[in-house]
């Protein structure tokens, strides 16, 4: 017999915010401040990477050199024009209130999980409202961000909750697969990228209608 659902633990950018397109701009101007030009294979690469791992994977597919100074400089332009695109209020992504209002009326605990640093999240919460999540953690608060499970793990932690009885609702591979390795059973809405079925992943097209028990459902369908 299953575990009983103990929480629900959401990703952040193209889960809840359609804020991959913001992200979409500061590494564009990114990759041409690097003298080089992104493509569309090296923009999916990027999404929901964590910040280190971002660089490196922009780096390496620019083919510039990646030394601590460079690393530093293009770590520093990034937070400075993502945090000018995301002082405003930032889109949602379809159903995303909705279903954030649902657990929340449940009574279910939540956690915010994402491998976007402190600074630039405050500003994502300042759109989705802090009231909805009893915990939250950033990739720079763990020692290594998604696809490792460390944010995960953190969060359930956190919570008190053991993250086998956790949903995560994630919306990219790097995310599932993160989110798979804590323990955890995963509903996936993509959003810029397909995210392949594997066993204990569950696909929607958006968080339109998504119901308590559709949460129960997929943790059912990771045990």
């Amino acid at each position: 017999m299953s575990a009983p659902l103990a929480a629900v633990l959401w990703d952040m950018d193209g889960t809840l915010l359609d804020s991959e397109k913001l992200w979409d701009i500061g590494v564009r101007e990114l990759a041409a401040e690097l003298g080089g030009v992104m493509t569309d294979e090296l923009r999916h690469a990027l999404i929901g990477a964590s910040g280190p791992n971002a660089l490196g994977i922009l780096f390496a597919g620019l083919g510039v050199e990646p030394t601590p100074a460079a690393l530093l400089e293009a770590g520093r332009f990034l937070e400075v024009r993502v945090t000018e695109l995301m002082t405003g209020p930032i889109p949602w992504r379809p159903g995303a209130e909705d279903a954030l209002s649902l657990v929340r009326a449940a009574g279910l605990p939540s956690g915010l999980v994402t491998n976007t640093k402190r600074s630039l999240t405050e500003y994502g919460l300042n759109t989705l409202g802090r009231g909805y999540f009893d915990v939250s953690v950033c990739g720079d608060e763990v020692a290594e961000g998604k696809p490792e499970p460390d944010v995960y793990l953190r969060a359930a932690e956190l919570l008190g909750v053991d993250p086998k009885s956790c949903v995560a609702i994630e919306d990219s591979p790097t995310g599932a697969h993160a989110a798979q390795a804590a323990g955890c059973a995963v509903i996936v809405v993509p959003c810029e990228i397909a995210v392949p079925h594997a066993p204990g992943r569950v696909l929607r097209e958006s968080l339109v209608g998504l119901t308590v028990d559709h949460l129960h459902a997929a943790l059912r369908t990771r045990t």
